[in-house]
């Protein structure tokens, strides 16, 4: 059983900058594939970006390339979410997740709590 504790929300004004950290409580072959996603009040759960550990594999949501960057520290088995350039439309409950790197939320098996991020105007 892999544990995932997201970090690192709160509230930024629009063209601001925030991290979001993942602890994963095991570094297994589940947490090798990992990926953020993130869900706005009434639509559905959102890929933002994914990752392969050591397969140098990084993958993002068109409408994040460019301003977030998805980034993992193996020694602190923690996934890391910078993002920069924030909008309105970014606001949203953001999600760590492992076991896969597709797009579709279906595919994972192990989810964190969740971490709330607004973007002011």
């Amino acid at each position: 059983q892999v544990q995932l504790v997201e970090s690192g929300g709160g509230e930024v004004q629009v063209g601001g900058s925030l991290r979001l950290s993942c602890a994963a409580s095991a570094r297994t072959f589940t947490t090798s594939a990992m990926a953020w996603f993130r869900q706005a009040p009434g639509k559905e759960r959102e890929f933002v970006a994914s990752m392969i550990w050591g397969a140098n594999s990084i993958t993002y949501a068109d409408s994040v390339r460019g301003r977030f960057t998805i980034s993992r520290d193996i020694d602190k088995n923690t996934m890391y979410l910078q993002m920069n350039s924030l909008k309105p439309e970014d606001t949203a409950v953001y999600y760590c997740a492992a076991g896969s790197v597709r797009s579709d939320p279906s595919q994972y098996s192990y989810w964190g709590q969740g971490t709330q991020v607004t973007v002011s105007s």
